[in-house]
């Protein structure tokens, strides 16, 4: 098994308490999971025992370009379900399955310069008619949950929420914070300065491409020219052979 975290702790002094206290964080980088945690009852216990191996608050350090949505759901209710405060932070990119990871900090918080990033569940299926059908009635189930894990964070409806999903919308840190789906940016950066909010769609962009593209490519329809017109033309061409031919 490929571990995908890493827990890093270290006694710190609390200076409200005046006292030493267990500092904990946890680094999730890469791919959420090799392999699916479904029917995998060894690395979910394992991840678990880690998580419940201390008490105290805990940050959350994200970096991953996503995996097993199974895993990430798994992740999400145990840090959920966990009796301290929870603190993410996300320092490059939080997406697809990671993202719904973020969505399970106390407090959300994204570096200047972090990505987040939101789309539709994919699958693998084979069969017939009816396989294909099962696929998609799951991969509609599993949209859903995703909603609802943005839903407790994000000031965006279920229905702008699923547009965002359908068109890949990548968000930089200040877009993040507008729309909900995180508190604010590492380093104190003020977000009520007006700022040029990003928020990337993958799909729009695209189709505006394909139609430039196509607008560049469109063939214009030969202009209809009447009888008398040809007619017109060639005798002007041969009259202006014969004055060629006599000088």
């Amino acid at each position: 098994m490929t571990k995908f975290w890493k827990w890093k702790n270290r006694r710190v002094l609390n200076q409200d308490l005046n006292e030493e206290v267990l500092e904990r964080t946890l680094y999730l980088n890469g791919q959420i999971a090799e392999q699916s945690w479904f029917d995998d009852d060894v690395t979910p216990k394992q991840f678990k025992e880690e998580l419940h191996s201390g008490s105290g608050n805990i940050t959350v350090w994200i970096n991953s370009g996503g995996g097993d949505c199974v895993a990430a759901a798994s992740i999400y209710n145990m840090l959920r379900e966990y009796k301290g405060e929870v603190t993410v932070k996300i320092d490059g990119i939080a997406a697809s399955a990671a993202s719904v990871i973020a969505m399970a900090g106390t407090k959300i918080l994204m570096s200047p310069v972090a990505m987040m990033m939101s789309h539709n569940p994919s699958t693998v299926a084979f069969g017939e008619k009816v396989d294909m059908q099962k696929a998609i009635a799951m991969l509609d189930e599993v949209k859903e949950s995703i909603i609802n894990a943005y839903e407790t964070r994000a000031n965006c409806s279920r229905v702008q929420l699923a547009h965002m999903m359908d068109a890949e919308t990548w968000m930089d840190a200040h877009k993040a914070v507008e729309l909900g789906f995180a508190d604010e940016i590492i380093g104190g950066i003020d977000t009520d300065i007006p700022v040029n909010n990003c928020a990337y769609s993958e799909v729009a962009i695209t189709n505006n491409l394909m139609e430039k593209i196509a607008e560049k490519c469109k063939i214009e329809p030969a202009k209809e020219v009447s009888n008398n017109t040809i007619k017109a033309e060639t005798f002007m061409s041969r009259l202006e052979l014969i004055k060629n031919w006599r000088n």
